[in-house]
């Protein structure tokens, strides 16, 4: 979550190629190459599985109230009157996504065991903060019970303008703000060259991580239908900023491409003056039309890239967006798997060789397929839980080159895909024992 203290950068936008240069100034050295992880939870009360306001005596401010009390934490406000809506520790940041998810946006480590050990530091103290007021974190995908009518808000002016922008452009929007929780993983590049081809691997591997942690099977109490809904649910935010670049699978991807792609995305919103507006402008408009007489700037930009959300994303880091929220063990194998895949040439060679080359429309049907039918499904004859063992393999043996202390990390993530069934399997049998919310949340707490 963007904390949006203030905006960093006021240099006006020259051209087209200061938007591609932003990317060239995130390269990086291979020796500088670092991680980090990112794990939303959902927050419910222990005694009746309520969804829980930001107020209250035991609502979402007490417990950043709580977890910052004694952790070292510096409280965030966006005003100096406004509640506190995160809390940082040096990089690391506690921070709530708009339902009042609560979400560690990690440090850069070199290791997947640091990012996992710093996770199961920020659990712990989570979990303590949260005892103390009847609370507990849950790990799924998808909120299992209720609507987005029921749900509360958190008072962070940027999501009181996205809820009123986004729903403009998908019917499922509010869902995605309200209702969803993932894990995600970042990691740098080298050249251009290196951004492509690790970008362009992430799409074409991301149905089989999406099978992997697909955690998400109910909706409104019910079977949806799907393995992961949770990732159902962004077919229908905005297909303008979501899903897969056509260029990820023609060859012609590249940073001008990711750029020429993001200008035409809508805004939902522009800060001037303290203030979230919103012209209905897309960000090639902006650039040729200017607003309040005044051309966009870089802050614009760096805002403008903090709200789109395909499945791998660019900004100063490449984004793997595809998990359902899991357990911790699972999120830290979320950064072993990438790092394996992604940071070893030779593991990066035969990742690349694992599954054939699809059109872009065969590519989201491969995708529909993970995250209906999980690891059960098939990519033409071959199984998707095979083809995820070997995905698990090849980045192990990435990592027992690279660093085989990270290895180990993987070992929850192949008795998963050994197993052939999808964390989902084992939220419908909770549910088909005993559907109570209160039955269902406590069997997936963290």
């Amino acid at each position: 979550m963007s904390l949006d203290l203030k905006r960093a950068n006021v240099q006006p936008i020259a051209s087209i190629d200061a938007l591609v240069d932003t990317f060239r100034a995130a390269e990086k050295p291979r020796a500088e190459h670092r991680l980090g992880i990112e794990h939303e939870k959902f927050v419910y009360t222990k005694v009746g599985a309520r969804f829980v306001p930001y107020e209250g005596p035991s609502g979402i401010g007490a417990l950043l109230e709580k977890m910052g009390a004694g952790g070292g934490y510096t409280p965030f406000r966006e005003t100096p009157e406004s509640p506190v809506i995160a809390l940082q520790r040096g990089i690391e940041t506690v921070s709530l996504e708009p339902g009042g998810q609560l979400e560690l946006s990690g440090s850069p480590f070199v290791t997947a065991r640091e990012a996992h050990a710093e996770n199961l530091r920020h659990l712990s103290e989570a979990k303590a903060a949260g005892e103390s007021l009847g609370l507990q974190l849950v790990a799924l995908g998808y909120r299992p019970y209720g609507t987005t009518a029921e749900m509360p808000w958190m008072p962070k002016s940027r999501y009181m303008m996205m809820r009123r922008s986004l729903p403009e452009r998908g019917r499922l929007a509010l869902n995605m703000m309200l209702m969803t929780s993932t894990g995600q993983a970042s990691y740098d590049w080298a050249d251009e060259a290196d951004a492509v081809r690790k970008t362009v691997l992430v799409a074409r591997l991301a149905p089989l991580m999406v099978a992997l942690y697909a955690n998400s099977p109910l909706l409104e109490g019910k079977p949806s239908g799907f393995m992961s809904f949770r990732n159902r649910v962004w077919e229908e935010v905005d297909p303008t900023r979501c899903g897969y670049l056509p260029s990820f699978f023609d060859g012609s991807f590249s940073y001008r491409q990711y750029v020429e792609w993001a200008l035409d995305a809508p805004l939902l919103f522009l800060r001037r003056r303290g203030e979230y507006l919103y012209p209905k402008l897309t960000f090639r408009q902006l650039m040729k039309e200017g607003f309040e007489g005044q051309p966009p700037d870089m802050g614009d930009w760096t805002d403008h890239l903090s709200t789109l959300f395909p499945e791998v994303r660019l900004k100063k880091v490449i984004e793997v967006r595809g998990a359902d929220c899991v357990g911790a063990e699972m999120t830290g194998a979320l950064g072993a798997l990438w790092r394996g895949l992604l940071y070893e040439k030779g593991a990066m060679d035969e990742a690349e060789r694992l599954l054939p080359k699809l059109s872009f429309t065969e590519h989201q049907a491969f995708h529909d397929t993970a995250r209906r039918e999980g690891l059960s499904g098939r990519l033409g004859q071959q199984e998707l839980h095979r083809l995820a063992s070997e995905m698990v393999g090849i980045a192990r043996r990435g990592l027992e080159r690279l660093d085989p202390q990270d290895a180990p990390l993987l070992e929850p993530l192949a008795r998963v895909a050994a197993s052939g069934r999808s964390p989902a399997q084992a939220v419908l049998e909770a549910w088909e024992k005993d559907p109570r919310p209160e039955a269902v949340l406590s069997r997936f707490t963290l």
